[in-house]
């Protein structure tokens, strides 16, 4: 299972599914991010902490739990 969290920068990945559960999967998808959508990854801070992807044509920056909930296609 490939994560957002593991796509490198530069690269544009589909969102395959969801893993949150409750009010954390709830955000995420207020933010934009639902399946099928595709996102393209904008920066990584040195630590991995945020990560800053482009989706539906704003710039939004995940936390790195956050980005690990994401399941993206490989």
């Amino acid at each position: 299972m490939k994560t957002l969290r593991d796509a490198k920068i530069g690269e544009m990945v589909k969102v395959k599914k969801l893993t949150g559960e409750g009010a954390v999967k709830r955000r995420i998808m207020d933010m934009g991010i639902t399946k099928g959508i595709e996102v393209y990854v904008r920066k990584v801070a040195p630590l991995g902490d945020p990560v800053e992807v482009t989706v539906r044509g704003y710039e939004l920056s995940l936390r790195k739990a956050d980005a690990e909930m994401i399941e993206i296609e490989e």
